[in-house]
């Protein structure tokens, strides 16, 4: 057996450099507690560990030998070879050396949030998300609220297979890219008992405004903005100043929240009597404002940043950053000036008096 490095890295132990074996999204999280972002702890499995198991297993060939019976422009042959594949990966056993590592892991996961056996998110993180012309991002599974060592078994196994998902493979096969250039990386994350959760743009995503801050919320755990099935409170605040210019508070009528015997996810109503109140306080909006405008500096870019507010993480900082990654709609829009080039000064006050002059009939 190699180095536990290898295999299973801390989120403090990764940063951008660290994509080729822990994928964009568990190094983005590496990236961020390098920043002093307050994320939720927990570790990456290596791309390493991935191709481990499938070298263990004995299973490679096989999968392989399956893809091949894909035909182009046939989507029935894409999920069949999906299923098989998908079935292969979940039967096969993990080798006992990598259950030791990540059995490990866990264990010091649930002591440093003092929760025995403490509840997680399990997500995948590929190698190829965002590629110049192919994004494949979103094409991977994430399970929430895994519980127990088995179940993180079960699950990392659910995340690997996730690569040849129907619409990953069809994906692929359409853009040209080879299947066995891409790898996976499975993050396991202390998973936030979201109070009040959502999404910040480090601009206006409604005016490209780069002078502020917007931010969505609603109760409960942050799927029902991300996925847009609710309308959410809204928050504008302006970056010099950190004021509120803005606040929208909207009538919020369902959350996703815990079921705390099944520790599973479940969408219930909203009380009455909060289904009209502001879900975050003005104090927080302003404080995550803050969080946002201190990961722009840090990548240097405008941001699209999922955020929750922790009910349960010990310490002092409530606000948790989950995910982070590049703004992608009015950043890739080209800048142009307001007004053409002067030559010089006086040209320059001359254009405005003729464009400020009135015009008669």
């Amino acid at each position: 057996m190699e180095k536990r490095h290898d295999y299973v890295l801390w989120f403090e132990e990764c940063n951008l450099e660290s994509i080729p074996i822990v994928g964009g999204k568990n190094a983005s999280l590496g990236e961020l507690l390098s920043a002093e972002i307050p994320v939720p702890p927990g570790f990456a499995l290596t791309t390493k560990a991935y191709k481990r198991f499938l070298e263990q297993g004995g299973i490679k060939k096989e999968i392989f030998k399956i893809l091949e019976d894909i035909k182009p422009n046939d989507m029935d042959s894409g999920e069949i070879a999906s299923k098989k594949i998908r079935a292969v990966i979940e039967n096969t056993p993990i080798d006992e050396n990598l259950q030791d590592y990540m059995g490990e892991f866990y264990r010091q996961l649930s002591k440093k949030c003092h929760v025995p056996a403490v509840p997680v998110a399990v997500r995948s993180s590929a190698t190829a998300e965002d590629l110049p012309g192919a994004s494949f991002a979103g094409q991977q599974d994430t399970f929430l609220w895994i519980r127990g060592i088995d179940d993180v078994f079960t699950h990392v196994k659910k995340c690997w297979s996730s690569l040849f998902a129907a619409r990953a493979i069809y994906y692929r096969t359409k853009m040209g890219f080879p299947h066995d250039k891409v790898e996976i990386s499975v993050g396991v994350q202390k998973m936030a008992n979201a109070w009040v959760a959502g999404v910040m743009f480090t601009l206006n995503p409604a005016s490209g405004d780069r002078a502020s801050v917007a931010i969505d919320a609603n109760w409960g755990f942050g799927e029902s903005v991300v996925s847009g099935e609710c309308t959410p409170d809204n928050f504008i605040v302006n970056k010099i100043s950190n004021e509120i210019i803005k606040k929208t508070i909207s009538h919020k009528t369902f959350l996703y929240t815990r079921n705390p015997e099944k520790h599973c996810i479940i969408k219930q109503d909203v009380p009455a009597e909060r289904q009209d109140t502001q879900c975050v306080v003005d104090l927080d909006v302003i404080e995550l404002a803050k969080i946002g405008k201190k990961i722009e500096t840090h990548y240097g870019k405008a941001m699209d940043i999922e955020w929750a507010i922790d009910k349960d993480t010990p310490g002092k900082a409530k606000i948790m950053i989950l995910q982070s990654r590049p703004e992608t709609v009015w950043s890739d829009k080209k800048v142009t000036p307001v007004m053409s080039k002067r030559s010089s000064a006086l040209e320059h006050i001359c254009a405005g008096l003729v464009a400020g002059r009135k015009v008669s009939n």
